[in-house]
């Protein structure tokens, strides 16, 4: 049997048996690159219009019968399987496609492998020409699959500092620096990795590269933790530690902090990093005060920030499931659910489900519905939010959509670097737009009614994000539920004023019936 190998990494190449296959033509390229892929047949109709898209149909039809002719000289026959309608990698031949590689060792856990088969971006500065279809199939795949490259850098640079290997720290965060030269984040963990190894000089110069770059890009300045790295005899303070429990066939990243008399699970919107939440100072202040009112829970769901990437949109029923997991790690028995935006669903859904479980329920700027219908006013038309998704697909890298979430923080140099670096973190543009898609057309108001637990519902009056109306609607749908109406337009919770949001959860918490952890 032929064993070809496809690479993706960079301009794609393929081989067979270890040699490599002359192919000078960059639409046979791309079409091999496709059909390995695909993992299964193609239609010839796809192909064909994917690769000639301004031809006419019987023309085009013939450009691809001509290509697969050329293909089949250069590969050798019967390496592609093709009848009148389909075509693919024969299931006589063995192929090889190093991003499904790495992959698979992502799924493992194996992220020192994972590292080492991520050689570069997907087909990075290829493209077959006039091939928009394809240019922009192989940009999200791009984008996914350097999420997962940051995501498995991160555990490396991480586990290694755990096991004292600060050598092996040291390279990895190079290369997460490489990937995200403005992230303050990354060139942080590259400080604090290169002291750790007894190199202040490299330190330094890390330093100096960064304020240059955050300056001369962002016009900011590094943050004084940042700074601080070099003085040995400074603490710096770490955001607790990052725990993985597996349930479901994902690993799911968790972590807790503080202690008290109720535990606190926070869900936050459609995006979330349990690690870089904390590198923003007003979520650090937010954080804080809830963990003094108790054991703060935080969690990634699958698919997004630490937790493990997924090739589909979680959905309302699969998030719950994915709370029920992190408490039972974390040993909690009853919980204070905290949903923030689209986190709502989720703890609604877990709450109507599992009300032995929860002591109470707070819904921040939430909504019971993804999209409008004549029944429900209070969420964009599924037409505007299919065009605000395009928006933040298109912006995605940089601080997209901002303006609209936290307008306070719009203008602030720092707050806009911090979340266009959380945003890169947390997901690619292919995967969240699949699973905002997935959000616009969550409905859960069947289940508001069978909410049992005492609710507390907060909403900033002017959200341009999330109207109030939809707040207003958990209210009077919910049998124990109280609305409290807050001035600011901010969608962030940590944004804008924090202390009405702070005592209004305080006060709900102080009056719980019962508070066990």
């Amino acid at each position: 049997m032929a064993r070809f190998s496809v690479r993706t990494s960079g301009f794609p190449e393929i081989r067979r048996d270890g040699e490599p296959c002359p192919l000078p033509l960059r639409k046979g390229l791309a079409l091999l690159v496709y059909l390995a892929e695909a993992k299964g047949a193609v239609a010839r109709d796809v192909a064909a219009t994917m690769f000639w898209p301004d031809s006419a149909d019987d023309v085009a039809r013939t450009r691809l019968r001509r290509l697969l002719h050329r293909v089949q000289l250069a590969l050798g026959d019967g390496v592609l399987a093709t009848d009148r309608t389909s075509l693919r990698w024969s299931e006589s031949v063995a192929v090889e496609v190093d991003a499904q590689q790495f992959e698979a060792a992502c799924d493992r856990g194996d992220f020192t492998l994972a590292c080492r088969l991520y050689a570069g971006d997907f087909l990075d500065g290829f493209t077959p020409g006039a091939c928009p279809q394809f240019d922009e199939w192989a940009f999200f795949r791009r984008e996914a699959l350097r999420g997962r490259a940051v995501q498995a850098l991160e555990r490396v640079v991480q586990d290694s500092s755990a096991a004292g290997d600060y050598a092996t720290a040291v390279a990895h965060a190079r290369r997460l620096v490489a990937l995200d030269s403005l992230s303050e984040v990354y060139g942080r963990a590259l400080i604090r990795s290169l002291m750790l190894a007894g190199d202040r000089t490299g330190a330094e110069r890390q330093l100096e590269a960064l304020t240059q770059q955050l300056r001369d890009e962002l016009g900011v300045a590094p943050e004084p933790e940042t700074r601080a790295l070099l003085n040995a005899s400074t603490r710096i303070a770490e955001p607790p530690a990052t725990r993985y429990v597996g349930g479901g066939g994902v690993h799911l990243a968790y972590q807790t902090y503080g202690a008290g008399p109720v535990d606190i699970l926070l869900l936050p919107g459609f995006v979330s990093h349990v690690e870089r939440v904390w590198e923003e100072p007003r979520s650090r202040a937010l954080l804080s005060a809830l963990a003094a009112m108790g054991r703060l829970i935080l969690f990634d769901r699958r698919g997004i920030g630490l937790s493990d990437r997924v090739g589909f949109s979680p959905s309302v029923d699969a998030t719950s499931s994915d709370i029920e997991t992190v408490l039972d790690a974390a040993g909690s028995r009853r919980i204070v659910l905290l949903g923030a935006s689209e986190g709502g669903p989720a703890c609604i859904t877990f709450a109507a489900h599992h009300p032995e479980r929860v002591a109470g329920l707070i819904l921040f700027a939430s909504l019971a519905k993804g999209s409008a219908t004549p029944d429900y006013p209070h969420a964009l038309q599924a037409r505007q939010y299919d065009m605000w998704l395009r928006q933040l697909v298109t912006d995605w890298g940089g601080p997209a959509g901002i303006e609209a979430f936290a307008p306070s923080l719009a203008g602030d140099p720092q707050a806009r670097a911090w979340w266009a670096g959380l945003l890169r973190a947390a997901s690619s543009p292919g995967a969240i737009k699949g699973l905002l898609e997935a959000f616009r057309d969550t409905d859960v108001r069947h289940l508001l009614g069978r909410v049992a637990v005492p609710t507390l519902v907060l909403h900033r009056r002017d959200d341009r994000a999330v109207l109030v109306g939809a707040g207003r609607h958990l209210a009077s749908h919910i049998r124990q539920a109280r609305f409290v109406e807050l001035d600011g337009a901010d969608h962030w919770m940590f944004a804008g004023a924090q202390q009405p949001v702070l005592a209004s959860i305080a006060d709900f918490i102080a009056g719980l019936p019962a508070r066990a952890g």
